[in-house]
């Protein structure tokens, strides 16, 4: 089994998920089988109780699991199923070793953080690596783990700890570490500056962990000077320097790490039986991305939610339909309408944007309500399915989305003036859901 740990550095936020889909893809175009675990920091369980501006979207894994939306972007770009043991948390990690100290697996012995915890860590990733994850049920030959938050949190260090320890046990053929940097570039000079990627590489060594590549992510292509600066003074060659800049879709981003001959790298680096050339694999996603740039039909969905203000509240549910405009050469518009801004007593107190939001709703060719929770917005997502069925447009209502539209078709179209959802009043007289 070989290794690949993605970590961050200067931000969150920073796109390692993407990148570690990335080369995940690339890898399984070269005809390898690859898994992918996320380790999140945080002590919650799992990311079910989250609130989706914390978090982005909870993604549901098919044996129930709700995990953090990067085993959305693993599933999405490796075309595997994950489990929920493939999101290792904190609170995980702590609940299985305090289980085990409480059964008196440990004979007596002072549970600790080192040797126990961390020993759990590698313990959990090893056994999950070799779990099957395609249809065809064949233990994975690479295994892809990201490490969520920061280099340098507090609470990351048991898991850098971990992984230091790791990398012995595995081998040094058997294990790569992956650096995301953040390259910024200060309007007020327009320079592009390397001191954060330097110190950001400077913390990991000094916890034990030497970097193999060090990708630098930038708002706009990086010069060959920075690239060798970084090279110098975070002591790895010019080609262990991969540069990603903001591109136009994420389906950009394989294509930008095989063009600066990461396949040639691993395949030294991890002493794969791969060819130095890309497959057909990724050849058809060449044709893809370069497709999906020249789309010109535009197709304009309303998503009409509660958590609109940020796009990744909806990651999978923008995925799915940005996947179906594409398979029929349409680009998508999606545009993103507050429910509670739609219903009258935003009329009342700040008409203009209860107008723009109607004006939103009524040029949509389609309209959409997906899952929430709570009575907020409900009324607004009840006005917005009223207007779908009343005036034909093709509707879709996910989970609540769902409820809703029985509940607007059971009042206006068969005249039960109180029905509604249990959840919302326990005591309808007609309990329509």
């Amino acid at each position: 089994m070989k290794y690949i740990l993605v970590t961050g550095g200067v931000i969150s936020g920073i796109g390692k998920g993407i990148i570690a889909s990335s080369i995940g893809t690339i890898l399984k175009s070269c005809g390898l089988r690859v898994t992918a675990i996320k380790i999140d920091p945080y002590i919650n369980i799992d990311a079910g109780t989250f609130s989706p501006y914390e978090h982005g979207e909870v993604f549901v894994l098919n044996d129930g699991g709700e995990v953090d939306l990067d085993l959305g972007n693993y599933e999405r770009f490796l075309d595997i199923n994950l489990y929920k043991d493939n999101n290792i948390t904190t609170g995980k990690i702590y609940q299985h070793v305090i289980n085990k100290e409480r059964h008196g697996d440990y004979l007596g012995k002072t549970v600790q953080v080192v040797p126990h915890i961390t020993d759990a860590v590698q313990e959990w990733v090893m056994n999950q690596a070799k779990v099957p994850v395609d249809d065809d049920k064949k233990e994975p030959q690479i295994c892809v783990i990201e490490l969520g938050g920061t280099i340098g949190d507090i609470e990351g260090m048991p898991f850098v700890e971990a992984f230091r320890q790791f990398q012995f046990k595995a081998k040094r053929e058997n294990f790569c570490n992956i650096h995301v940097s953040l390259v910024p570039q200060p309007n007020a000079t327009g320079e592009q500056k390397t001191k954060p990627t330097q110190n950001s590489v400077r913390a990991l060594r000094g916890l034990g962990l030497s970097p193999d590549l060090i990708v630098c992510r930038s708002a706009k292509p990086i010069e060959m000077a920075v690239k060798e600066k970084i090279s110098m003074f975070c002591h790895v060659e010019p080609e262990q320097v991969i540069f990603i800049h903001d591109v136009s879709s994420t389906y950009r981003v394989p294509i930008l790490l095989e063009e600066q001959g990461i396949i040639k790298y691993f395949k030294q680096r991890l002493n794969l039986p791969i060819d130095d050339q890309p497959s057909d694999l990724l050849m058809k996603w060449k044709k893809m991305a370069c497709r999906y740039e020249r789309l010109l039909k535009v197709c304009s969905i309303a998503l009409v939610g509660k958590y609109t203000k940020l796009s990744d509240c909806y990651a999978s549910v923008f995925k799915a339909l940005e996947h179906s405009a594409l398979a029929i050469n349409y680009k998508l518009d999606l545009m993103y309408i507050d429910s509670t801004e739609l219903e009258r007593t935003t009329e009342a107190e700040n008409s203009v944007k209860y107008h723009q939001a109607w004006h939103k709703l009524c040029k949509a060719d389609g309209i959409l309500v997906p899952g929430g929770f709570g009575i907020r917005g409900t009324e607004g997502k009840l006005q917005a399915i009223s207007w779908a069925r009343t005036k034909k447009k093709p509707f879709l209502g996910v989970c609540l989305g769902m409820q809703l539209a029985v509940v607007e078709f059971a009042r206006n179209c068969l005249n039960w003036e109180d029905a509604n959802s249990t959840e919302f009043d326990p005591d309808t007289k007609n309990p329509v859901v």
